[in-house]
Parts: C-alpha cells; structure tokens; sequence
C-alpha cells in the first residue's frame, strides 16, 4: 500500500523562506505582520503580492528611478504607484516630472523633494494600508534587475548540454592568451562554451 501523494511527491526538508522572518529590520518586520494580516483577512492578491515582496531580500527588491516610474505612471492619474523597494532619483531628467503619489520603502532625499515639488505625495506602506487595504486604484511596479554580477550567473555546464553557460561571463583573473582557455573553451579538450 503506497501512500498517497500529490503530483512531484513530497517535498521533505524544505521550509517555505516565508515562514520565518529574515530581516531584522523592525520596521519591514512589522509591515509584514500587517499586510500578512490583510492578507489573511481580505483574501487580497495585492497584499500577498506586498508581502512576497517584503519578505525578498535586498538584491531582489532592485530601485526604480523617478525616469521609470514617470513612464509608468504615464495615462494614470488618481493612481498610486506601490514599489517594495527605493525610489531614487534621476539626474537626467531635465524637467518637471508630473504630479504623482507614490507609495515605497524609502525615498532618496532628492527623489522625496522632486515628487514633493511636483505636487505628488510620497507615502509609507503603513499610510497606504489606511488609505487602500486591498490595493485599490493602485500600480504595482518593480525596477529593473539586471546588475553587473548578474553576467556571471548561470546553469552548470556538461558535455551533454554546451548550451547552459552560452553569454554567461567567467571570473578570470586576465583575458589573456594563457588564461582559461582549454576545457570548455575547446572542442579538443572536453567541450566548448
């Protein structure tokens, strides 16, 4: 007699990285406990979407810049732009940006006095509870994740699947000629990527 299991079978050994808080930052841990709470009580996607979020680490809560952000919010006015992550602001951007009200983890001090300028608002995740507990006439936004280290990242190599680590920077001392560059980097020796 088996015992019955879902599809995959049993994932043992695994606790969910949401179970447990990781930071220790006092003020992310009680906006976790809040919007967990609206979560459980309001049955929103929007606050279990925030406290996914929340719960990420700081690599993966990337800024967006005020350029970005006024992209987006283009054609949305009485609309509230929600970032889990900084907004921060951008130099190349001449003029006026528009009147917008932004909700998001911190503010840089020159990005809180241009949207401030503007007309805008800059507002804390426990001020947006208040205002919209299901996220009402919101936008979810994400700034963009592509950084330096990320060239480096990619799947393992074998000779069975050349194709993994196409595009995917080494960490070589020198690119020289006598740096590595025989297994994986010849078809004589092994493969070649």
């Amino acid at each position: 007699m088996g015992i019955d299991l879902k599809a995959g079978g049993r994932r043992v050994g695994h606790k969910s990285s949401t179970k447990v808080i990781k930071t220790q930052n006092p003020y992310t841990r009680l906006l976790i406990k809040l919007y967990k709470f609206l979560e459980r009580r309001t049955d929103s996607k929007f606050c279990a979407t925030v406290v996914k979020r929340l719960h990420m680490s700081k690599l993966n809560q990337p800024p967006i810049g005020l350029n970005r952000l006024a992209k987006y919010m283009t054609n949305k006015e009485g609309k509230t732009a929600v970032i889990v992550g900084k907004v921060t602001d951008d130099v190349r951007m001449l003029g006026d940006i528009p009147k917008m009200s932004v909700c998001a983890l911190g503010f840089t001090e020159s990005a809180r006095k241009r949207i401030l300028a503007a007309g805008g608002e800059c507002l804390t995740f426990d001020q947006l509870a208040l205002r919209a507990p299901k996220g009402a006439n919101t936008v979810l936004l994400r700034g963009p994740k592509s950084r330096a280290a990320l060239a480096h990242f990619g799947h393992s190599t074998s000779v069975n699947n050349p194709h993994t680590h196409d595009g995917v920077k080494p960490y070589v001392r020198s690119k020289g000629r006598k740096f590595e560059r025989a297994r994986g980097r010849r078809r004589s020796c092994g493969f070649k990527v």
